[in-house]
């Protein structure tokens, strides 16, 4: 049809020069396919063609009942006897139904009656229907001579406005009866064949819009992410660097003051390397953490145990981001004093089995505040204040065991979409047999926080499996389609359990 289309455009334009109006000279073919034929021979510079746009007026179904009956205040005056006796309105409500207010209403605006106490009495002894008369030439013509005709009928919704669209169209640059394919691609056969040449080119068009990449996504884990982030910066936190994911043993548990003997360390918990397998060295103040381990100090008897330098050699992939915190605090002590607040959200490795909640790496959100005076209370009143922009107000406090903080504390939350409190994180008051190791003087108090960013993302996002937010099993899908996080409002799990329990009540 096209092709066809396109000779019969030439053969017309070669007999007759011009087409006036295509949609009289090809009736029958919609103005679509007519458009695509002449884009086709413009770009061919064989036609060249400007767009004719006509306006008409058809009549709604409301319009149509007025054309054929009569506008609805022509039918309420020929209701009305002549006389002074009138009609009862209520008569003309009980025949006419909702018409008779509307034309009751027209007709007193044109004084052809007035009421005279419930009834309407005839003032005009005849009237010409405009309304009726402005439709029938609407009707007949497509449209009216007088503007304020075709305003008030639309006014009236009695009609409504069309547009026809055509073309007028002229012979082009190159114009000929001849159609010749044109070619899209200079292709290796044309080059060696030659027919390069002889060949015509379809002309690009750079006005047109091309198809829109698919660009990438950011992951619900980086969403939640930046949300953690933001509010860190808000509270006046410094990122810490966390691009070292091996780190020495000392660094990861030695100077944490957690004993070489501890379960952490075993080769069920903890991914060791191979090659290279252990450090080239260790800091400087390796001695005055042997002596904590061994001896003690700072008020405590220490561990008592022999103490290996290999074994704190050994390369592991980092458990927890708490190791960057003691090069922080070590970096800290080397300068003269200063309150710091740093933060550290990154990947960390344990060598667990995976299951629905368990990965062998997650990522790890950790605070540390270092200031002189720091007490557990004022841990807490941070931690309040902290979780309070996460959208969680409620919280509590359980005393538990870390290696590395004494006093220790997990923090809890009500969810009142479950009903039931849930653990966010671990917390607690660095040790001094750390701090004073890593060259922090005295008096000056580290408190510490952390938790995954794993389960606020799977709990925002409603993912009950894991490895369906991190690993092979991943929906792209589902990453494209999320929105983006905002910890201080419902959404996914949090806000369908919230609307089950206002369905509830």
């Amino acid at each position: 049809m096209s092709e066809e289309l396109k000779l019969t455009i030439l053969k017309k334009l070669d007999s007759e020069g011009s087409i006036k109006d295509t949609t009289a000279a090809f009736k029958g073919v919609s103005e679509e396919v007519v458009l695509g034929a002449l884009k086709s021979l413009e770009s061919q510079e064989k036609v060249a063609y400007v767009t004719l746009t006509t306006e008409f007026w058809t009549i709604e179904a409301e319009g149509k009942d007025q054309l054929e009956n009569g506008s609805y205040e022509a039918r309420i005056f020929e209701a009305v006897p002549a006389g002074s006796q009138g009609i009862a309105i209520k008569d003309l409500e009980a025949k006419f139904g909702k018409v008779a207010k509307l034309g009751q209403g027209k007709c007193l605006a044109n004084k052809w009656v007035k009421k005279d106490g419930d009834s309407l009495v005839r003032i005009a002894d005849s009237i010409v229907d405009q309304v009726k008369a402005g439709l029938e030439t609407v009707h007949a013509t497509g449209t009216h001579p007088s503007k304020d005709t075709i305003k008030d009928l639309k006014r009236r919704k009695l009609i409504k406005a069309n547009k026809t669209v055509s073309y007028a169209v002229s012979k082009g640059a190159q114009f000929s009866t001849e159609l010749k394919k044109q070619a899209t691609d200079l292709t290796m056969e044309m080059m060696q064949s030659g027919a390069w040449k002889s060949a015509e080119f379809k002309k690009f068009n750079f006005k047109s819009l091309g198809v829109n990449p698919n660009g990438g996504k950011l992951h619900p884990l980086m969403k939640v992410r930046e949300e953690f982030r933001q509010v860190f910066f808000e509270t006046g936190f410094e990122e810490m660097p966390t691009n070292n994911f091996v780190e020495s043993s000392f660094w990861n548990f030695d100077a944490l003051f957690v004993p070489q003997q501890h379960a952490a360390r075993d080769l069920q918990d903890t991914f060791y390397l191979k090659d290279p397998a252990v450090a080239s060295s260790l800091p400087d103040f390796w001695e005055t953490v042997k002596d904590v381990h061994e001896k003690g100090g700072y008020g405590s008897i220490g561990y008592r145990y022999p103490w290996s330098e290999d074994e704190a050699k050994r390369l592991v992939l980092r458990t927890h981001t708490t190791a960057v915190s003691a090069h922080m605090l070590n970096k800290l002590a080397q300068g003269p004093y200063r309150p710091a607040k740093y933060f550290s959200i990154d990947r960390v490795y344990r060598n667990e089995t995976v299951d629905a909640t368990h990965l062998a790496e997650f990522h790890q959100v950790e605070g540390v505040i270092a200031d002189k005076n720091m007490s557990l209370g004022s841990l807490i009143a941070f931690l309040d204040m902290f979780f309070k922009k996460m959208g969680m107000s409620d919280l509590r406090f359980k005393p538990t065991y870390n290696p590395y903080t004494e006093p220790s504390m997990e923090i809890f939350s009500y969810h009142e979409g479950l009903g039931k409190w849930l653990e966010l994180g671990n917390s607690g008051m660095f040790r001094p047999e750390m701090l004073r190791s890593l060259g922090l003087e005295e008096g000056v108090q580290v408190a510490g926080f952390g938790l995954s960013l794993e389960r606020p993302t799977m709990f925002k996002y409603d993912v009950s499996n894991i490895r369906e937010l991190l690993g092979h099993e991943v929906d792209l899908g589902m990453i494209a389609r999320n929105p983006a996080c905002r910890l201080d409002k419902k959404m996914g799990r949090e806000a369908l359990q919230r609307s089950e329990a206002v369905d509830e009540i």
